[in-house]
């Protein structure tokens, strides 16, 4: 993995700034040929389009660092649909006036870690087998909701509080995101990578944390990648799903079954 030369360009970069707000303030640098994954030039952290293309945002909201912080893991780690999830539920929280804390996410579902390293979100409060009466009633008061029915439907289209021109144009939440403390964040989201890459590394996990990012690419270009096998290349939904095919897998999350090798992250 170490010899997997990122396929980054400054046109990509120049692509992503047209359909993505990042801050004038924000350095995006294009990886040189010695840059890799597991290891960014100091002061940078690796990001990969997939999470992007999920809702992720610089810099980082407070929320963001703080759930990171808690879990012990890097922004490689969260699956496309975990990110997406966790960004929508951000916006979805700020929009009804409250902050979505770790504890809150802990009370909706679990970020769960498989033998791979990739996070993925499970449900607990769409599920009526495992739904808490007294939690939902706590949800519905916080996010002003007045029945389940509507805070589920907001659930299930999560997709939507991530959309640029939503954010950009109808979100009373993203002029609070953009915050003015561009280097505080930024340090703050560098030392949570660094302290994640540290763990992941001694316990090899990054690696398949990194085989992520590797896929994203065998996707997006169609290339053959040696060692990549079929299963592996469609482990995650591709960055070009459409809005279908991610409420599909949205749903697919607020549904999904516990299996015996999870491991519990929130």
């Amino acid at each position: 993995m170490d010899d997997v030369i990122s396929t980054v360009t400054s046109d990509a970069l120049l692509a992503f700034r047209k359909k993505i707000y990042f801050p004038n303030d924000m350095v995006v640098k294009v990886p040189a040929r010695s840059d890799r994954a597991y290891s960014p030039p100091p002061g940078f952290v690796t990001v990969y389009e997939f999470s992007l293309r999920a809702g992720l945002r610089f810099p980082p909201s407070p929320e963001l660092s703080d759930i990171l912080t808690i879990c012990g893991v890097s922004l490689a780690q969260l699956s496309y649909i975990a990110m997406l999830i966790i960004m929508g539920l951000i916006v979805l929280f700020r929009d009804r006036g409250a902050v979505l804390s770790p504890n809150y996410l802990s009370r909706m579902g679990r970020l769960i870690g498989d033998t791979q390293g990739c996070i993925s979100f499970r449900s607990k409060w769409l599920d009526i087998r495992t739904r808490d009466p007294s939690k939902t009633e706590e949800l519905l008061k916080i996010l002003k909701f007045s029945d389940i029915d509507t805070l589920h439907y907001e659930g299930r289209y999560l997709s939507k509080y991530i959309d640029e021109e939503y954010l950009l144009k109808k979100s009373s939440a993203f002029k609070i995101i953009i915050e003015d403390h561009i280097q505080e964040a930024c340090n703050h989201i560098y030392d949570v990578e660094v302290k994640a890459l540290e763990a992941d590394c001694m316990e090899e996990d990054f690696i398949r944390g990194f085989m992520k990012g590797v896929c994203a690419v065998q996707r997006k270009t169609g290339a053959d990648i040696d060692g990549l096998t079929p299963s592996q290349a469609s482990s995650d939904p591709s960055s070009d799903s459409g809005g279908e095919e991610i409420e599909s897998e949205l749903q697919k999350a607020f549904s999904l079954e516990e299996d015996e090798d999870d491991i519990d992250i929130l």
